[in-house]
């Protein structure tokens, strides 16, 4: 007569052990986890903006505008965490953003309209993206000074352009996208433009092979090299979307100001860069959330917006800022050394 087989034996009793949870699991629970405390951080300070300032802050249009202005960076801070989460940098946004903006409202350009001023914007940004891609990708440079290089040169060609001086849009189509009367549902159209970019930069991180490879890229470059990813080809691509993210900020600040400075943008790469590190991307590659970017955004928004409120100094603005930046990055490296 046959025995029943017996249950298979592991460890050191005769019941079998759980098997551990999957690393997907355990990774989307870590993801939750930044999300709502990200969620939590920007609570707190709703609640202090409207403690503080009541009546200004919780406003309809300081919250519209702070929206606005969060609509700006947070589409350059989209480009900045794929080229982040694929272990590059990006330090010249914020001089292409300038670049753009002054080279799409020259008076030649502003001949041609609406549609001028946009192609304009958008392919002065990819251009300079090109070039940041073919140096890093097939140049050898390093991201850092590649990107640096980039900085200074689009800074002085924007001087160089507008000679110091502002110029002011004329094109009432682009003008009316500012105004009260252009808002969807109360919604403004810059602010619909950045949920469109988000929404995109999500699916393309977390739903197509482009994401896929590019969080490969910034894990392990030589792996994804052995794997028959080609590096070099998606660094390109890289920050050419990064130059595309530019062109499209560009557009949205010339719609928010009305002109074309080359002081715009000032600082942005900053910003973009706080942004990213806070939401979760790690600055060495290999993770990056746009969710988290997102909110990283809203968090420095408001925060510029309460200090505005309460006619607090900018160096202070600056010094949270850079507070809020630092505890991101150590509790980044705990994560890292404790997984």
């Amino acid at each position: 007569m046959t025995q029943p087989a017996s249950p298979p034996r592991t460890g050191t009793g005769n019941v079998p052990t759980a098997a551990p949870p999957p690393a997907w699991r355990a990774l989307a629970g870590r993801a939750d986890v930044r999300t709502l405390s990200l969620l939590g951080v920007l609570a707190v300070l709703i609640v202090i903006g409207g403690v503080t300032k009541p009546d200004e802050f919780l406003d309809t249009r300081n919250l519209q505008l702070v929206l606005t202005q969060a609509s700006v960076i947070g589409v350059v801070t989209v480009g900045m965490t794929f080229v982040i989460t694929s272990g590059g940098i990006d330090l010249s946004v914020g001089a292409i953003v300038a670049l753009a903006s002054v080279w799409a409202t020259t008076v030649a350009t502003q001949d041609f309209g609406f549609t001028g001023i946009l192609f304009t914007a958008v392919i002065v940004g990819v251009g300079c993206g090109l070039v940041n891609g073919l140096l890093v990708a097939y140049g050898g440079l390093v991201p850092f000074i590649a990107t640096l290089a980039m900085l200074a040169s689009a800074r002085g060609l924007a001087l160089q352009i507008t000679d110091g001086r502002t110029q002011i849009v004329t094109v009432d189509s682009v003008l009316s996208l500012g105004e009260r009367d252009a808002y969807v549902l109360g919604i403004p159209p810059l602010v619909l433009v950045f949920a469109v970019v988000t929404v995109i930069g999500w699916l393309v991180l977390n739903r197509t092979t482009f994401g896929r490879r590019t969080v490969a890229v910034g894990g392990n470059a030589e792996a994804a090299r052995l794997a028959g990813i080609d590096v070099r080809r998606q660094r390109l691509y890289l920050y050419l979307l990064s130059g595309l993210c530019c062109g499209i900020a560009a557009f949205l600040l010339i719609i928010l100001s009305g002109s074309g400075q080359n002081t715009n943008g000032n600082l942005y790469e900053l910003d973009a860069i706080a942004a990213a590190i806070i939401g979760g991307t790690l600055l060495t590659g290999g993770r990056g959330t746009i969710t988290g970017s997102v909110l990283g955004v809203l968090i420095f928004t408001t925060i510029t917006d309460i200090f505005a409120l309460n006619n607090l100094q900018t160096d202070v603005q600056q010094i949270a800022k850079g507070a809020i930046i630092v505890a991101a990055v150590l509790v980044q490296r705990r994560s890292a050394t404790s997984t």
